[in-house]
């Protein structure tokens, strides 16, 4: 089922969002991202983290609470050991 993000979200909001590093893709964390208009791309939104802009779409899993983005990440990520890895 395809969600379209850019109506659930508007210019102002504060999630937070799961980010894989991109050099070392077994490592993730939660991030708090603000809902942004889109400098290139006139009437988009997009996430600001980390000094970039990245599209707001199904790519990067997003999270109106940090509680919200905290149970997905224990779900996927498990335990610091490892545990119960899936990526």
């Amino acid at each position: 089922m395809f969600v379209n993000l850019q109506e659930d979200y508007e210019k102002g909001d504060i999630v937070y969002v799961m980010y894989r590093n991109p050099h070392a893709q077994s490592v993730a964390q939660i991030q708090e991202a603000a809902v942004v208009q889109h400098p290139e791309e006139p009437g988009e939104l997009a996430l600001f983290f980390y000094d970039t802009y990245y599209p707001l779409n199904e790519q990067i899993a997003v999270y109106k609470t940090e509680e919200e983005a905290n149970e997905a990440y224990q779900f996927y990520f498990g335990d610091a050991d490892g545990a119960n890895y899936y990526g």
